[in-house]
């Protein structure tokens, strides 16, 4: 029986990686498959995992109609006989139904990979419709971390190295920046001067504190020792921001 499954996890949880390895290993069986994506770091139509491995994939876009590119496929005579659906938090309610009636009626294995919740902790809305209609929801069991070596369990967006709570849900930004800030010849404040968004994932405790790497690393550089109950947004040096504005403590 074909399956509705969704892989879901934070981000540096591998699910880019997993859903890689599950198209190589159906494709070894001599099964056919499309793979879709949407948004990924790597640029349009395709799945890169973090590890440096990519391929190329079908980008989904808001006129994607599930139904209708499996159905082309199959009429030209292409074999589908699953698809791997990356990215998925970014899909819409209504195209995940389509991957719900794929399952159903045309029998295709539909693996969907995507993050559940986004910065602000609040379900992404093709994640959501994931969990209502999925016949099965897997949380990944490579654990992402947490600057302090916990276990990670939430996503949280930065502004110039300093955590936000409000914003647009989707905006693009680099992984790769935790722990640091903008860069010093480029101030955040210069006219002109695009504030640089970046995502770290972070274990409740600091993601509740508003304790990014980046306010660790300037609490850790000061002289004196720091109750663990401060709020790095609120400490001297750190900075502060709200949205998109600036401001300093």
């Amino acid at each position: 029986m074909a399956e509705l499954v969704f892989f879901s996890g934070t981000m540096d949880c591998g699910k880019s990686t997993l859903a890689l390895q599950m198209d190589y290993n159906h494709r070894a069986r001599g099964r056919g498959g499309v793979r879709f994506s949407c948004n990924d770091r790597a640029g349009g139509s395709r799945i890169s995992s973090r590890l440096g491995l990519q391929t190329d994939a079908v980008e989904v876009v808001d006129s994607t109609d599930f139904w209708d590119e499996v159905v082309l496929r199959r009429t030209r005579g292409v074999r589908v006989d699953y698809l791997i659906c990356d990215e998925a938090q970014f899909y819409s309610p209504g195209q995940v139904e389509q991957l719900a009636r794929i399952v159903d009626e045309i029998e295709v294995d539909v693996f969907a990979f995507g993050i559940t919740a986004d910065f602000r902790t609040r379900l992404f809305p093709g994640s959501q419709r994931l969990i209502e209609l999925a016949d099965r929801v897997q949380v990944l069991q490579v654990e992402a971390l947490c600057w302090c070596g916990r276990r990670a369990t939430h996503n949280a967006r930065t502004v110039d190295g300093v955590m936000v709570m409000e914003g647009a849900q989707v905006v693009v930004g680099d992984v790769e920046m935790a722990g640091d800030a903008a860069p010093a010849s480029a101030p955040a404040d210069a006219p002109g001067t695009e504030p640089a968004v970046g995502y770290e994932t972070l274990c409740r405790r600091h993601f509740m504190r508003r304790v990014t790497a980046h306010g660790a690393n300037i609490m850790a550089q000061q002289d004196q020792l720091l109750p663990f109950e401060i709020d790095a947004c609120l400490w001297r040096g750190t900075g502060s921001r709200t949205g998109s504005t600036a401001g300093n403590s």
